[in-house]
């Protein structure tokens, strides 16, 4: 996964906020990386009404 990137949510892994959910099964694109707890890596992603959260890389698929 990139920066730039286009990417689909597949999956969450945790329990998430209205705002999370409702962008199951949409596209968004990779704006950065964050360090999570220790075990992993998320990424940012942001979506085109500008709402932008972090998953992790299993959750997300990329689009060509």
């Amino acid at each position: 996964m990139q920066i730039g990137q286009k990417v689909r949510v597949r999956r969450l892994r945790d329990r998430a906020g209205q705002a999370v959910i409702q962008r199951l099964g949409k596209v968004g694109e990779i704006q950065d990386f964050k360090m999570t707890d220790g075990s992993g890596v998320g990424v940012i992603v942001q979506f085109e009404d500008k709402f932008s959260t972090w998953f992790f890389e299993d959750e997300l698929e990329a689009v060509s």
